[in-house]
């Protein structure tokens, strides 16, 4: 089931390994990109002209704004208390536990292995670290790094990540 039949595809989606991604009952938009071993699960929504980079995985409760980069391996997470069972040790189902929304704001920057807990809000034009963990909302502009995620800076500061006047 690489693709399902319930994934909505916006104008010129492209994705690239169709045999290797996992996509089922979310929204993707026009011109977004997805890579190959991503998993976008039902009820996640993603903007228009995204990129989504190869190993990452998209759960339910999530929004990705349109212009939004995620990096290699992101992973979100939608449940603050996770547990594969009930206090009786009957199997949890649907019904048992409660989605935690997570917005992730127009042109954010996600880097690489970061992981998003659930219920947070990643701020318009912010830059996730690579490898950082996302543990409370990030501000608008802000660069974030470490674990637990820090601001570091301002991306609309010269000679910030995202500064267009600084090319490597």
């Amino acid at each position: 089931m690489p693709v399902a039949d319930s994934v909505t595809l916006g104008k010129d989606v492209r994705i690239f390994q169709p045999t290797l991604v996992n996509l089922y009952g979310c929204a993707i938009g026009d011109e977004t990109k997805v890579g190959a071993f991503v998993e976008i699960q039902k009820g996640a929504t993603i903007g228009a002209r995204c990129k989504i980079s190869s190993h990452t995985f998209i759960c339910e409760g999530v929004a990705i704004e349109d212009e939004v980069f995620i990096g290699h391996g992101v992973m979100f997470t939608n449940d603050l208390f996770p547990r594969a069972t009930n206090d009786d040790g009957s199997l949890q189902s649907e019904a048992d536990w409660r989605v935690e929304p997570t917005r992730i704001r127009r042109g954010a920057s996600i880097g690489s292995n970061a992981t998003v807990i659930a219920g947070v809000t990643v701020g318009h034009r912010a830059l996730v670290g690579a490898g950082a963990v996302v543990t409370k909302d990030v501000p608008d502009y802000a660069i974030v790094a470490g674990v637990p995620a820090r601001v570091i800076g301002d991306t609309r500061e010269p000679g910030s990540a995202s500064d267009s006047t600084n090319h490597r």
